[in-house]
């Protein structure tokens, strides 16, 4: 899990199929295209990508950055 000013921007987790990220619902319905461009699975709140499957760094960038700087004002963890 990765913060900035005590407030949540992404979480990574592994599992045996599988890598999870979870930036947020709001970020994920943001960049919705993008994933589903990019061929990952997805719910409203995680985003898996196989081991299989190339990592798609730049986007990665993209959802993080954005979460930064959307979030800079934000005082609580997660979005209200």
């Amino acid at each position: 899990m990765f913060t900035d000013h005590d407030t949540f921007i992404i979480g990574f987790s592994i599992a045996k199929h599988h890598i999870s990220f979870t930036p947020e619902e709001f970020s994920i319905n943001v960049f919705l295209n993008d994933i589903e461009k990019a061929g990952y699975e997805h719910t409203k709140g995680i985003v898996k990508i196989k081991w299989t499957d190339d990592i798609d760094y730049p986007l990665l960038h993209k959802i993080i950055q954005f979460n930064i700087e959307d979030k800079m004002n934000c005082s609580t963890f997660f979005r209200k």
